[in-house]
C-alpha cells in the first residue's frame, strides 16, 4: 500500500491569500494511480513548524509531496530543511542552472546570484525537469520513505508532475492498482434524508466507499472503488450507484462536475427547446447562472426581472386587480408571470420566481416562501409552492436552483 501525504508550503496559503489547489490536483491524479492519500498539511515558510510537519508525516506515510518552498528568496527554505532531515548534502543540477541562465539571457535580464539557489537538488535525487519555470522538481527514497519536492506556482507543478513526477511514482511503487471515484449530485432532500435513506449501504461499506458532503442546499455523494481492474473498479461503482438510486433517485439529477444549471440547458438543447424567465425576487439570478454555461444562446431566449408590481403589470401583463386580491406572492401571480414572459419571447418554457426573500415579511408571508411557476407551450402550467429557511442570499440561491430542479423533473416525467 502507498500511503501519501501531501505538504504545501507556503505562509501565503495561511493568510488566505491563495487556496491551496496543489493539493487537490496532486490528490485526484494519486487517486488515479492507486495511491492513498490521508492527509494535507499546509506549512508557513518557517523551518522549525516544517521539520516538525516533516517528522509528523514520516510515521504515518511511505510517499510525502512537498509543493512550494523551491524558489531563489531566504523564505524558500523546503530543499534546505528536507536536506537538514535527511542528512543529504545540497548539489547544483548543471542542466538546471544552464537553463537558468539560458532564461535570463533570453529575457535580457540581470541573473542575480541566489537565483542559482533554484539549481540546487538533494544529492542523489532524481531530478524532475520544469519545462515552466526554473526550479527543477526533484525525488528520492531514503529508508523506505520516498519524497518528493515540486515548485509552489501551479501552471510549473501541474505539467512537472505529470510528465515527469507520475512516471516516477508508478516506477518506484510497481502501481498497477487503480482507484475509480464517482459523485452522485442531488438536490430536493437535506443530507440527513440522504444519509437516513442510504444508512445500511454507508454502514457496511468498504469497496467502494461511500463519502456523502453536503454544499450550498445540494448533497453530492462520492463513490471511491479501488481494483486492480479498471472495468472491475467500474463495475464496482455501477453496482453500488444502482442500490442507491432505487432508493433516492428522484432526487439524482447529475454526476461530477454538472450542475442543475448546465443539466437544464442540456436537457432544453436535446428537445430544441428555448426559455424565458419572470424573476422577482431571484432578480435576474436564475438566467444570470443559466447564460454563464457556454451554449446558453441555443436555448434562452431572454427574461425580465420584474421587482416591482408595477413591472409585473404593465410589462408582463398581471391584472391589478389580481395583485391587490392574491398579492405578488401568490400562485395565481407566478402562473401568469410564467405564461406571459414565455408568450412576450415566444419560448417553448416560461418560468417564473415570485415570493420572499427577506429578511422583512412581504404581504403576510414570512421570508422564503416562493412560488416557481413553469409554462410549457402546449400543456397545463404547473406552479410549485416552497417554504425556504435561511439567509436572503440562500433563499435565492436555493429558489433558482429549484426552478431547475422543477425543469428537469417536468422533462424527465414527460409533462
Amino acid at each position: 500500500m502507498v500511503n501519501a501525504e501531501i505538504i504545501a508550503v507556503g505562509s501565503e496559503l495561511l493568510l488566505g491569500q491563495i487556496a491551496n489547489t496543489n493539493a487537490q490536483f496532486l490528490s485526484q491524479q494519486l487517486a488515479g494511480l492507486g495511491i492513498n492519500v490521508y492527509f494535507h498539511t499546509v506549512v508557513g515558510d518557517n523551518a522549525g513548524r516544517l521539520e516538525q510537519a516533516v517528522k509528523t508525516a514520516q510515521t504515518r506515510a511511505n510517499l510525502i509531496i512537498f509543493t512550494g518552498g523551491l524558489g531563489p528568496t531566504k523564505d524558500d527554505l523546503t530543499k534546505e530543511t528536507i536536506s537538514r532531515l535527511l542528512g543529504r548534502r545540497l548539489v547544483t543540477d548543471e542542466e538546471a542552472l544552464r537553463a537558468i541562465e539560458a532564461f535570463f539571457a533570453r529575457t535580457n535580464r540581470p541573473m542575480t546570484e541566489n537565483n542559482k539557489k533554484q539549481a540546487l537538488i538533494l544529492e542523489g535525487a532524481a531530478v524532475l525537469k520544469n519545462e515552466h519555470g526554473m526550479a527543477p522538481g526533484m525525488a528520492l527514497t531514503v529508508d523506505g520513505i520516498t519524497y518528493m519536492l515540486l515548485p509552489g506556482p501551479p501552471k510549473e507543478m501541474q505539467p512537472m508532475f505529470t510528465k515527469y513526477g507520475a512516471p516516477f511514482l508508478r516506477g518506484v511503487f510497481s502501481l498497477s492498482g487503480r482507484i475509480e471515484s464517482r459523485v452522485l449530485r442531488f438536490f430536493g432532500i437535506g443530507e440527513s434524508a440522504l444519509e437516513t435513506a442510504l444508512a445500511d449501504l454507508i454502514d457496511a461499506q468498504s469497496n467502494p466507499t461511500i463519502a456523502p458532503l453536503a454544499n450550498d442546499g445540494e448533497v453530492t455523494l462520492r463513490l471511491t472503488a479501488k481494483h486492480q481492474d479498471q472495468a472491475e473498479a467500474k463495475r464496482l461503482l455501477d453496482e453500488a450507484e444502482a442500490a442507491i438510486l432505487t432508493r433516492v433517485g428522484r432526487y439524482c439529477y447529475g454526476y461530477n462536475d454538472e450542475t442543475l444549471f448546465t443539466k437544464t440547458l442540456e436537457r432544453l438543447k436535446e428537445r430544441g427547446w428555448t426559455i424565458a424567465a419572470a424573476e422577482s425576487l431571484t432578480g435576474g439570478l436564475f438566467l444570470e447562472q443559466l447564460t454563464a454555461v457556454p451554449g446558453a444562446s441555443a436555448a434562452v431566449s431572454g427574461g425580465v426581472v420584474c421587482y416591482t408590481n408595477g413591472v409585473k403589470e404593465h410589462l408582463l401583463g398581471v391584472p391589478r386587480p389580481l395583485l391587490e386580491t392574491n398579492g405578488a406572492v401568490s400562485e395565481p401571480c407566478a402562473r401568469l408571470l410564467a405564461e406571459n414572459v414565455r408568450t412576450m419571447c415566444d419560448a417553448d418554457v416560461g418560468i417564473s420566481f415570485t415570493g420572499v426573500a427577506g429578511p422583512d415579511p412581504l404581504e403576510g408571508h414570512p421570508p422564503g416562501t416562493v412560488y416557481v411557476g413553469i409554462a410549457i407551450r402546449g400543456r397545463d402550467t404547473t406552479v410549485h409552492r416552497l417554504a425556504l429557511s435561511g439567509t436572503r442570499d440562500a433563499i435565492r440561491t436555493r429558489t433558482a436552483k429549484y426552478g431547475c430542479f422543477f425543469l428537469l423533473e417536468t422533462l424527465a416525467a414527460g409533462r
